[in-house]
């Protein structure tokens, strides 16, 4: 005569005593060692941003000069300057990498050239120099523009406005890269009567 044995579910995480599933625990301790080595990789990461933050790559107007500037009664101006932009990197033991490189000069919020560079690399703590030659055409200027010209040569300062940004790159060991966005934003005045530039702290700042 068959006899109807009782049927008893078990939960997937407990053995046939009750215990849990040594599958579960070994699951756990997986997932724990993945989450401290993220936590640690993280840590490490952070760390090596704290110190060599201060050496992040920069861009600069480390000189210049204004070849000539003419206007007339007409009020139009022409103006050719050199400039010369240097990329830096202060990292002793990460090459870094500048891209996207774009800068915008002008006068008294007239454009006069849209200055750019192709991605390059910079070696271990060291720099270069990128020579940037401006030629404006004829620049149309208003009452008040032209009066600032004339003043400019009386007072024998210029000064234009220049702006730009460029995208840097350094790799932090086998963790990974840090990237930063640097900014530049600054004025760059000249002598008008020989052309010699005054020179500023035009650096970039980085996020």
């Amino acid at each position: 005569m068959a006899t109807n044995m009782p049927k008893f579910k078990r939960k997937l995480g407990m053995g046939a005593d009750g215990r849990t599933n040594p599958i579960v625990w070994l699951i756990a301790i997986i997932c724990t060692i993945i989450a401290v080595a993220v936590v640690i990789a993280g840590i490490a990461v952070f760390i090596g941003y704290i110190v060599i933050h201060p050496r992040v790559p920069i861009i600069s107007v480390t000189d210049a000069h204004l070849d000539f500037l003419r206007n007339d009664y007409a009020g139009r101006l022409q103006t050719q300057i050199r400039i010369v932009v240097t990329a830096k990197n202060g990292n002793a033991k990460a090459h870094a990498t500048f891209s996207k490189m774009t800068f915008n000069i002008s006068y008294q919020g007239q454009d006069i050239a849209v200055l750019v560079a192709d991605p390059f690399e910079v070696p271990k703590n060291s720099s270069k120099e990128l020579h940037y030659v401006v030629q404006s055409s004829s620049i149309p200027l208003n009452p008040d523009q032209m009066e600032e010209v004339t003043n400019a040569w009386k007072q024998n300062e210029i000064e234009f406005d220049f702006k730009g940004a460029a995208r840097t790159q350094w790799r932090v060991g086998p963790l990974g890269s840090v990237k930063f966005l640097c900014h530049l934003d600054c004025d760059l005045k000249f002598r008008p009567l020989n052309g010699s530039y005054v020179p500023s702290h035009c650096t970039s700042k980085s996020k």
